[in-house]
């Protein structure tokens, strides 16, 4: 009898285990992730105040991110992406920006999920293209405070 307890003991704990990281994984789908911004970004065919916006990627369309806000009442945009790849994966949210001259916002140009090599490359004008050509590109990893940039994780 007390074979059967330990057999059902061990088939409730891995149970509960599959069941628990099923449910830990559900958002990763959506890729939901808050980001902080302290100054005025543009994303392509807008430029977003400082703030918190919630990104995802759509559930139709995995090239398609939608940027909300923190509530999900308000969308800001949809915009199509391209696939980008990186070398580092880390654990956080990272952003690409592309630096512009003085009194312009910086482009926002790649945003990586926390711990995917495969991030999301926004797709922007030709003409914008060539005007930035000669801008420098920086990523930024999330929670850094000298960056203007936050980012929470999923949600």
């Amino acid at each position: 009898m007390n074979i059967h307890k330990t057999y059902i003991a061990i088939g409730m704990i891995v149970a509960f285990t599959l069941f628990f990281e099923l449910a830990a994984h559900a958002d990763e789908g959506d890729q939901a992730t808050e980001i902080t911004f302290s100054q005025p970004i543009q994303v392509p065919g807008q430029v977003l105040s400082a703030g918190t916006y919630l990104f995802q990627v759509s559930a139709d369309d995995q090239n398609i991110v939608q940027i909300f806000s923190p509530d999900r009442m308000h969308l800001y945009a949809t915009l199509q992406t391209i696939p980008t790849e990186r070398k580092l994966v880390v654990a956080e949210t990272t952003v690409s920006l592309l630096g512009r001259e003085a009194g312009k916002p910086d482009l926002l140009v790649k945003w990586f999920y926390p711990g995917d090599e495969t991030g999301h490359e926004f797709l922007y004008s030709k003409q914008l293209e060539k005007g930035v050509a000669h801008e420098t590109q920086q990523t930024v990893i999330a929670n850094q405070p000298t960056t203007g940039l936050e980012a929470g994780g999923s949600n």
